[in-house]
């Protein structure tokens, strides 16, 4: 599978980071460049495909039996905003030692502190230069869907069903199904490719909301200041010292929820600030969001005018509440799985997929591990091995089908 790494080092080069700012579908223009370069892949390969004007790539392989359902493979071309993604200069690391691993000159993961590392041992590795992320999340996931893109073309002897592919934008800021295309997009059902270990089915995820808080201070010069100033970037820290300490994301694990913080700019009369806020369980879900809320209220009615404007929005919900009366589809990969050699598991998302937003609507997906790891971040990495079976795994889910 040497064109899937090529593939890989290829898409991770081209920097299609979304933002939170612009607005925009998509939010960046940037996000098209790696579409445009699916697209002419796809087209090469000879499948039905095309772009549409939000940035998202769509393919079908069509069927060659009667009867087999119909499946969809989704991966989202975007990387996140949280860190540099720019100039992404990606190291493959041969046959990893599990011992640290120099980044550069001032950066290193050490497998005390990323103990991520304890599940790639023996594996080739492709790790970041330390000053950008890498796009594992979720450029593995686009190259492994060519690759089984590609298998299929080259293979017409093997029975499917109808092959639906997507590459959606904006994943990262939650947008990622603003605009999908359910009307051409006719799979049964579909999987992401957007998980992190290889053998990983997950089909429960946090339930997510975005908060946008604007901060209204009152300026004037500081030396006559007293008692007339009120400091909206002032306003923006009482506000965040009010949301309790302990959902701090970089306090919680598991089925544990968070508030986090992920930007916050501004000057003396006006600040802003983004908020995700994730709770696997709705009710908590709905408390932390109240949270917000109250403190809100509390301080304009101390302030005495409106000092705080407060939007929140929901992004997506737990998928579990519907693909548990659907648990044919986790079965297959479950299946598919074993079939491969790997050891299947099941865990719930620490974050959210397109697959939730999708399901909820109507396209039953959940989410397939790819063997990318540390998302978001510096340290992200990605397992040679694991993306190379993460590929057998969904070929194997669309051959299996074609069985039943």
């Amino acid at each position: 599978m040497q064109r899937l790494i090529e593939r890989f080092l290829r898409y991770v080069k081209v920097d299609t980071q979304s933002s939170h700012e612009t607005h925009t579908h998509p939010s960046t223009e940037k996000q098209k460049n790696l579409s445009r370069i699916l697209l002419k892949e796809l087209k090469d390969l000879g499948l039905e495909t095309f772009l549409d004007d939000y940035g998202y790539t769509y393919a079908k392989i069509n069927k060659n039996i009667e009867g087999a359902p119909a499946i969809g493979l989704v991966a989202h071309v975007d990387t996140s905003p949280d860190a540099p993604g720019h100039n992404v200069n990606p190291r493959i690391i041969k046959s990893y030692d599990g011992k640290t691993i120099k980044l550069n000159e001032s950066l290193s993961m050490a497998p005390d502190k990323y103990p991520s590392l304890a599940r790639v041992i023996g594996d080739d590795i492709i790790v970041t230069d330390g000053h950008t992320l890498l796009g594992a999340d979720d450029k593995c996931g686009v190259a492994e869907i060519m690759e089984v893109c590609e298998y299929f073309v080259a293979h017409p002897e093997v029975p499917h069903g109808d092959i639906y592919i997507c590459f959606t934008p904006d994943e990262e800021i939650g947008e990622g199904a603003d605009h999908f295309n359910y009307d051409w997009f006719k799979a049964d059902f579909a999987y992401t490719a957007d998980g992190d270990e290889v053998g990983g089915i997950e089909f429960e995820n946090f339930n997510a909301a975005s908060a946008d808080l604007d901060f209204i201070g009152k300026s004037i010069h500081p030396g006559s200041a007293k008692n007339k100033m009120i400091n909206a970037l002032h306003l923006a820290m009482e506000f965040h010292q009010m949301l309790p300490t302990f959902k701090n994301p970089a306090y919680t694990e598991g089925y544990e929820g968070f508030n986090h913080l992920t930007g916050l700019k501004g000057e003396v009369e006006h600040a802003h600030a983004h908020y995700i806020i994730r709770n696997h369980d709705m009710a908590k879900f709905s408390e932390q969001k109240k949270e917000f809320e109250t403190i809100a209220s509390y301080m304009n009615q101390k302030y005495g005018y409106d000092a705080v404007h407060l939007v929140i929005k929901d992004s997506y919900f737990n998928m579990y509440e519907i693909i548990k009366n659907h648990m044919h589809i986790i079965e297959l990969a479950k299946k598919a799985t074993e079939n491969v050699g790997v050891v299947p598991f099941y865990k719930a998302i620490r974050g959210g997929t397109d697959g939730a937003r999708l399901t909820y609507e109507g396209l039953l997906c959940p989410n397939i591990g790819t063997g990318g790891y540390q998302f978001h971040g510096r340290m992200e990495f990605a397992s040679i091995n694991q993306m190379e079976k993460a590929v057998k795994i969904f070929i194997e889910i669309i051959k299996l089908a074609a069985k039943k």
